[in-house]
């Protein structure tokens, strides 16, 4: 479990605090993992609606389970660090306390305001349709390839698509697994969200240092609002 907060969410996405804060409706952040998201955007103006199977256990445990996340990423940071931000741009350890910071606000929000916090999980979410105005989904769906197969994709995809007001866009994040392999199906998979209502696009954001790409998701032939991004 991850415990990502604002800033990095703005670095992976291409948005801005700014905007995030004359956004005037709800982003979903699913999964939500420990990340700081909900608690730091609701300070602008934002408010934040974070969904995670794992928001069933205890809180305790939960706890327990970002900590050790941290870790899980110190190591990486250390054995693969080809996949990261260079030092210069981002020092390991200011990274790590960025992330206990997060945590921490996590678990205050999340105590305070359990109605941000959604246990639930893809490809079914508990919401209408268009009730996000901004949908994020990071280290998920091409993160994992054993647990998410083209079709498991495709169904989390369209689900995402559903509960965003048409007006507003999906953004995902990365597009490779955890050793840096991009999806190799992934032309396929937007032609199939195409076949179904779905434009795509891949778009590259650069912060850190790094370049990242970022699909993006709209309801096809609908005018849609701007992003967080400027």
């Amino acid at each position: 479990m991850t415990s990502r907060p604002l800033d990095e969410y703005c670095g992976l996405f291409g948005l801005t605090r700014a905007a995030l804060g004359r956004l005037g409706g709800t982003v979903l952040d699913c999964p939500g993992g420990a990340a700081g998201l909900a608690a730091e955007a609701d300070r602008l103006g934002c408010r934040v609606v974070a969904v995670d199977p794992l928001y069933a256990v205890p809180p305790l445990r939960l706890v327990d389970l970002a900590r050790a996340g941290r870790e899980t990423m110190a190591e990486a940071m250390r054995t693969t660090p080809r996949l990261y931000a260079a030092p210069r741009h981002v020092r390991p350890e200011k990274y790590l306390r960025s992330w206990d910071r997060a945590r921490r606000l996590f678990a205050a929000d999340r105590a305070a305001n359990p109605g941000r916090y959604v246990a639930a999980a893809l490809p079914r979410l508990p919401f209408a349709d268009g009730f996000f105005a901004l949908t994020l989904s990071s280290y998920l769906l091409f993160a994992y390839p054993e647990l998410f197969g083209p079709d498991e994709q495709l169904a989390a995809l369209l689900e995402l698509v559903r509960v965003t007001d048409p007006a507003g866009e999906v953004r995902v994040h990365p597009l490779h697994d955890a050793v840096g392999r991009r999806c190799p199906h992934l032309a396929a998979l937007r032609g199939a969200l195409g076949r179904r209502g779905v434009a795509s696009e891949i778009v590259t954001v650069t912060s850190a240092g790094r370049a990242r790409r970022v699909l993006v998701l709209r309801a096809a032939s609908r005018r849609h609002r701007p992003a967080a991004t400027a």
